[in-house]
Protein backbone atom coordinates (compact mmCIF):
# COMPACT_ATOMS: atom_id res chain seq x y z
CA UNK A 1 0.00 0.00 0.00
CA UNK A 2 1.45 3.36 -1.03
CA UNK A 3 1.69 5.88 1.81
CA UNK A 4 -0.23 9.09 1.29
CA UNK A 5 2.01 12.03 0.46
CA UNK A 6 2.10 14.88 2.97
CA UNK A 7 0.30 18.02 1.76
CA UNK A 8 1.92 21.44 1.40
CA UNK A 9 0.29 24.79 0.66
CA UNK A 10 2.33 27.68 -0.74
CA UNK A 11 0.76 31.15 -0.38
CA UNK A 12 3.16 33.39 -2.30
CA UNK A 13 2.61 36.07 -4.95
CA UNK A 14 6.03 35.79 -6.61
CA UNK A 15 5.88 33.26 -9.50
CA UNK A 16 9.65 32.75 -9.29
CA UNK A 17 9.63 31.95 -5.58
CA UNK A 18 6.53 29.79 -5.94
CA UNK A 19 8.22 27.76 -8.68
CA UNK A 20 11.37 27.35 -6.59
CA UNK A 21 9.49 26.35 -3.42
CA UNK A 22 7.12 24.00 -5.28
CA UNK A 23 10.05 22.16 -6.86
CA UNK A 24 11.87 21.93 -3.55
CA UNK A 25 8.84 20.60 -1.66
CA UNK A 26 7.99 18.08 -4.37
CA UNK A 27 11.54 16.74 -4.10
CA UNK A 28 10.93 16.41 -0.36
CA UNK A 29 7.89 14.23 -1.10
CA UNK A 30 5.07 16.76 -0.70
CA UNK A 31 1.98 17.13 -2.85
CA UNK A 32 1.91 20.90 -3.42
CA UNK A 33 -0.86 23.38 -4.14
CA UNK A 34 -0.08 27.09 -4.55
CA UNK A 35 -1.93 30.39 -4.70
CA UNK A 36 -0.83 34.05 -4.73
CA UNK A 37 -3.77 35.17 -2.59
CA UNK A 38 -4.37 34.89 1.13
CA UNK A 39 -8.15 34.44 0.95
CA UNK A 40 -7.86 31.59 -1.53
CA UNK A 41 -5.06 30.11 0.55
CA UNK A 42 -7.36 29.93 3.56
CA UNK A 43 -10.02 28.25 1.43
CA UNK A 44 -7.48 25.69 0.23
CA UNK A 45 -6.29 25.12 3.81
CA UNK A 46 -9.83 24.40 5.00
CA UNK A 47 -10.46 21.99 2.13
CA UNK A 48 -7.07 20.25 1.93
CA UNK A 49 -5.85 20.32 5.53
CA UNK A 50 -2.15 20.71 4.62
CA UNK A 51 0.66 19.47 6.83
CA UNK A 52 2.89 22.41 5.90
CA UNK A 53 2.15 26.00 4.85
CA UNK A 54 4.70 28.36 3.30
CA UNK A 55 3.21 31.83 3.78
CA UNK A 56 4.47 35.14 2.38
CA UNK A 57 4.19 38.07 4.77
CA UNK A 58 3.24 40.54 2.01
CA UNK A 59 0.40 39.41 -0.24
CA UNK A 60 -1.59 41.46 -2.78
CA UNK A 61 -4.92 40.93 -1.02
CA UNK A 62 -4.00 40.38 2.61
CA UNK A 63 -1.46 40.81 5.38
CA UNK A 64 0.35 37.51 5.90
CA UNK A 65 0.16 37.96 9.67
CA UNK A 66 -3.64 38.15 9.49
CA UNK A 67 -3.73 35.12 7.20
CA UNK A 68 -1.61 33.21 9.71
CA UNK A 69 -3.91 34.26 12.56
CA UNK A 70 -6.97 33.09 10.60
CA UNK A 71 -5.22 29.84 9.67
CA UNK A 72 -4.43 29.10 13.29
CA UNK A 73 -8.14 29.26 14.16
CA UNK A 74 -8.69 25.91 12.41
CA UNK A 75 -5.32 24.41 11.45
CA UNK A 76 -2.30 23.06 13.31
CA UNK A 77 -0.13 22.79 10.17
CA UNK A 78 3.51 23.74 10.40
CA UNK A 79 3.79 27.33 9.14
CA UNK A 80 6.92 28.92 7.68
CA UNK A 81 6.58 32.65 7.03
CA UNK A 82 8.54 34.28 4.21
CA UNK A 83 9.47 37.93 4.59
CA UNK A 84 11.32 40.34 2.34
CA UNK A 85 11.95 42.72 5.23
CA UNK A 86 14.94 41.67 7.26
CA UNK A 87 14.02 43.07 10.65
CA UNK A 88 13.10 41.53 13.97
CA UNK A 89 9.65 43.14 14.14
CA UNK A 90 8.33 41.15 11.18
CA UNK A 91 9.82 37.96 12.55
CA UNK A 92 8.46 38.44 16.05
CA UNK A 93 4.99 39.44 14.83
CA UNK A 94 4.85 36.40 12.58
CA UNK A 95 5.92 33.99 15.29
CA UNK A 96 3.60 35.51 17.88
CA UNK A 97 0.52 34.61 15.83
CA UNK A 98 1.50 30.98 15.46
CA UNK A 99 4.19 30.65 12.78
CA UNK A 100 6.70 27.91 13.55
CA UNK A 101 9.61 29.35 11.60
CA UNK A 102 10.56 32.05 9.12
CA UNK A 103 12.95 32.68 6.23
CA UNK A 104 14.04 36.02 4.83
CA UNK A 105 14.27 36.73 1.10
CA UNK A 106 16.53 35.99 -0.63
CA UNK A 107 16.86 32.59 1.00
CA UNK A 108 18.84 29.54 0.07
CA UNK A 109 16.79 26.58 -1.22
CA UNK A 110 19.12 24.37 0.80
CA UNK A 111 18.29 26.32 3.96
CA UNK A 112 14.53 26.03 3.42
CA UNK A 113 14.84 22.32 2.61
CA UNK A 114 16.79 21.75 5.82
CA UNK A 115 14.16 23.54 7.88
CA UNK A 116 11.34 21.57 6.27
CA UNK A 117 13.16 18.30 6.96
CA UNK A 118 13.73 19.34 10.57
CA UNK A 119 10.01 19.99 10.97
CA UNK A 120 9.10 16.59 9.53
CA UNK A 121 11.38 14.73 11.92
CA UNK A 122 10.84 17.05 14.86
CA UNK A 123 10.54 14.72 17.84
CA UNK A 124 7.40 14.96 19.88
CA UNK A 125 8.19 15.13 23.54
CA UNK A 126 8.53 11.63 24.93
CA UNK A 127 6.46 12.10 28.06
CA UNK A 128 4.08 9.88 29.96
CA UNK A 129 0.74 9.89 28.16
CA UNK A 130 -1.25 10.63 31.29
CA UNK A 131 -3.16 13.74 32.20
CA UNK A 132 -1.12 16.10 34.39
CA UNK A 133 -2.97 18.10 37.01
CA UNK A 134 -0.70 21.00 37.92
CA UNK A 135 -3.14 23.04 39.94
CA UNK A 136 -4.83 25.64 37.77
CA UNK A 137 -3.23 24.08 34.67
CA UNK A 138 -4.18 20.63 33.37
CA UNK A 139 -2.36 19.05 30.41
CA UNK A 140 -3.49 16.00 28.45
CA UNK A 141 -0.56 14.78 26.28
CA UNK A 142 -2.76 12.24 24.48
CA UNK A 143 -5.32 14.73 23.19
CA UNK A 144 -2.82 17.63 23.31
CA UNK A 145 -5.35 19.71 25.23
CA UNK A 146 -4.63 22.32 27.88
CA UNK A 147 -7.04 23.85 30.37
CA UNK A 148 -6.29 26.88 32.52
CA UNK A 149 -8.66 27.59 35.39
CA UNK A 150 -11.03 24.97 33.87
CA UNK A 151 -11.11 26.79 30.51
CA UNK A 152 -9.75 25.20 27.32
CA UNK A 153 -6.81 27.12 25.88
CA UNK A 154 -5.80 26.73 22.23
CA UNK A 155 -2.11 25.98 21.72
CA UNK A 156 0.00 25.85 18.58
CA UNK A 157 2.18 22.77 18.04
CA UNK A 158 5.26 24.63 19.25
CA UNK A 159 3.55 26.08 22.32
CA UNK A 160 2.18 22.70 23.38
CA UNK A 161 5.53 20.96 22.84
CA UNK A 162 7.33 23.57 24.96
CA UNK A 163 4.76 23.28 27.75
CA UNK A 164 4.75 19.48 27.52
CA UNK A 165 8.52 19.36 27.91
CA UNK A 166 8.64 21.82 30.81
CA UNK A 167 5.81 20.09 32.70
CA UNK A 168 7.20 16.60 32.09
CA UNK A 169 9.59 17.36 34.95
CA UNK A 170 8.32 20.27 37.08
CA UNK A 171 11.01 22.41 38.75
CA UNK A 172 13.69 20.96 36.48
CA UNK A 173 15.59 23.60 34.54
CA UNK A 174 15.77 22.99 30.79
CA UNK A 175 18.51 24.81 28.91
CA UNK A 176 17.82 26.74 25.73
CA UNK A 177 19.81 24.09 23.83
CA UNK A 178 17.62 21.32 25.26
CA UNK A 179 14.47 23.18 24.26
CA UNK A 180 15.77 23.72 20.74
CA UNK A 181 16.70 20.06 20.30
CA UNK A 182 13.60 18.54 21.92
CA UNK A 183 11.03 20.88 20.41
CA UNK A 184 12.58 21.90 17.07
CA UNK A 185 14.91 18.97 16.41
CA UNK A 186 17.30 21.30 14.59
CA UNK A 187 17.53 25.07 14.46
CA UNK A 188 19.17 27.28 11.85
CA UNK A 189 18.17 30.72 13.11
CA UNK A 190 18.90 32.66 16.29
CA UNK A 191 17.54 31.31 19.56
CA UNK A 192 15.53 34.50 20.18
CA UNK A 193 12.67 32.42 18.77
CA UNK A 194 12.42 30.71 22.18
CA UNK A 195 11.72 34.02 23.94
CA UNK A 196 8.99 34.85 21.42
CA UNK A 197 7.20 31.55 21.96
CA UNK A 198 7.67 31.73 25.74
CA UNK A 199 6.06 35.17 25.79
CA UNK A 200 3.04 33.90 23.86
CA UNK A 201 2.78 30.79 26.02
CA UNK A 202 2.92 32.82 29.23
CA UNK A 203 0.10 35.06 28.03
CA UNK A 204 -2.05 32.01 27.28
CA UNK A 205 -1.40 30.73 30.79
CA UNK A 206 -2.49 34.08 32.22
CA UNK A 207 1.02 34.94 33.36
CA UNK A 208 2.26 38.39 34.30
CA UNK A 209 5.29 39.32 32.16
CA UNK A 210 7.03 40.89 35.15
CA UNK A 211 6.15 38.20 37.71
CA UNK A 212 5.46 34.86 36.01
CA UNK A 213 3.94 32.26 38.34
CA UNK A 214 4.68 29.13 36.34
CA UNK A 215 7.31 29.52 33.63
CA UNK A 216 10.43 30.88 35.31
CA UNK A 217 13.45 32.21 33.45
CA UNK A 218 16.93 31.51 34.77
CA UNK A 219 19.05 34.14 33.08
CA UNK A 220 21.79 32.65 30.95
CA UNK A 221 20.62 29.11 31.72
CA UNK A 222 17.08 28.30 30.59
CA UNK A 223 13.53 27.79 31.85
CA UNK A 224 11.62 25.71 34.38
CA UNK A 225 7.98 25.11 35.25
CA UNK A 226 6.77 25.82 38.78
CA UNK A 227 3.42 24.27 39.80
CA UNK A 228 1.32 26.60 41.94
Amino acid sequence: MVAERPQALVIEDSPEITLLVRGLLEKEGYAVIATPRGAQGLDYARARRPDLVILDLSLPDADGVEVCRALRAFSDAYVVMVTGRDDEVDKIIGLSVGADDYVTKPFSPRELAARVRAMRRRPRVASAQVKRDLGRIVIDPTSREVTVDSENVEMTKIEFDILDLLTSSPRRTFTREQLLMHVWGEWFGDDHVIEVHMGKLRRKLGESAGQPRHIRTLRGVGYRFEPV
